[in-house]
């Protein structure tokens, strides 16, 4: 029996089919539900065969060129108790590291964008978590070296 799908469905398809790295939270807002409520319909939506995978539409960028990188530095009011943020920032699909730190610094977010808007937005949304003291973030202008650190 096919599924027909509801209207937040249909919207849910369409701000992924214009931005496929739109966060669970993005979308929560929009559709007004919980970014929970969010994730398991886009797991039902993809189990269903409606979403068969996800594919980046580079806006005006050739296909080659790189994403927007920053660094995001990250101080939690209480650093052992602010587990909520670690959970928040691995959902986010734009950080592709987080580092816990020790000395002064907490966490340190490695965020790939396609835009430095979507960086803003990240930016918004993390300063905004009630376990958040502040936030300072950096553009990364120039990567002198890449390598990839085993496992």
């Amino acid at each position: 029996m096919k599924r027909i799908l509801d209207k937040v469905d249909e919207k849910i398809l369409a701000q992924l089919t214009e931005n496929a790295r739109l966060s669970h939270n993005d979308i929560a807002g929009s559709v007004n539900l919980s970014r929970n409520a969010v994730r398991l319909r886009i797991e039902r939506l993809e189990r269903d065969g409606f979403i068969r995978g996800y594919t980046i539409r580079p806006g005006g960028a050739t296909p080659d060129s790189q994403p927007i990188r920053a660094l995001m530095f990250v101080y939690r009011k209480d650093r052992m108790r602010g587990l909520d943020v670690l959970r928040h920032v691995r959902s986010v699909r734009e950080v592709v590291a987080c580092d816990v730190m020790s000395g002064e610094l907490d966490i340190v977010l490695h965020i790939e964008a396609p835009t430095s808007d979507r960086i803003h937005k990240l930016w918004e949304e993390i300063a905004a978590l009630p376990e958040v003291l502040n936030t300072v973030t950096s553009f990364v202008l120039t990567r002198s070296k890449n390598t990839v650190s085993p496992g």
